[in-house]
Parts: C-alpha cells; structure tokens; sequence
C-alpha cells in the first residue's frame, strides 16, 4: 500500500513537470522550469506581463527582448504557452501582418493629419512688432533704460 502510494505521488509529480506553463500566469519559478528560460529572461516576461497581459505569441515576441519566432517555436516546444495555445507559424505569420496593416493604416492616416504650412510670405507669430517710436517692442524696454 505505502508503495502504490509514492508511485502515485511520483506520477503526479512527473505529470506535473510536463504540465503547459502559461507567461501570463506563471510565476518566475514555473518559467525558469521552462527549458530555455533562465532567470533574466523569466524577469523579462514578467516585467512585460505587469505591464498587459500577452495577447499572443507575436505580442510576445515584440515585448520580450532575446525571443524571436524561432525562439518562441522552441519555448512552446518545452511547454510555453501564451493564453493556453502553443506556437503556432500559421497565427504568427497572420499576427505580424495584422500589425503590419495597422501600422500602414496609422502611418497613412499620419501623412493626411500634418498642419499645413504657414502662407509664403507671412510674418511668424513671433516677430518683433515695432512701437511709434521705431524701435521694435522686443527692444524698447532695452532703449527706454538706456534713456
């Protein structure tokens, strides 16, 4: 009896080892359980986490210096996962051009959106202004004191 118990127990604890470790929730011990990550790259993770939680692996990529797609590829291998789902290229490759499309869309509605420039010929607002006695208002207080 006493042996089926700790046989139990150790199947706990090996099923336990290869249970998914999500970013979003793992604390830094669990992610340095994680092959591939050690404790600098564990401190990232959660350092971005406190910040948002990762929407995806592509998020997750572009926030977590050091883990690029095939990085990433790797981590899921060991047991990463990013809300529940592994890597996967097909959603990566359809992530970044989501945000490929939205920068472009941002960076054209940017280029309608600038100010346009003051007529040819037109004083800026800051020019000096002269007062009836010709000199100009910036330097009337100068004159008036040497006075």
């Amino acid at each position: 009896m006493f042996a089926r118990l700790i046989a139990l127990i150790a199947l706990c604890l090996s099923l336990n080892a290869w249970a998914a470790v999500d970013a979003n929730k793992a604390s830094v011990a669990d992610l340095d359980g994680v092959k591939g990550i050690g404790p600098a790259m564990s401190a990232r993770i959660v350092a971005e986490r406190e910040k948002s939680p990762f929407k995806d692996w592509h998020d997750f990529t572009q926030r977590v210096s050091g883990v690029g797609e095939k990085t990433a590829e790797k981590l899921s291998a060991e047991g990463l996962t990013i809300n529940g789902r592994k890597f996967s290229a097909a959603a990566y490759a359809k992530a970044q051009a989501r945000q490929e499309k939205a920068k472009d869309k941002a960076d054209k509605t940017g280029a309608e959106r600038k100010p346009a420039s003051s007529p040819a010929g037109s004083a800026p607002a800051s020019a000096p202004t002269q007062t009836a006695q010709g000199t100009s208002a910036a330097t009337a207080p100068a004159v008036a004191a040497s006075r």
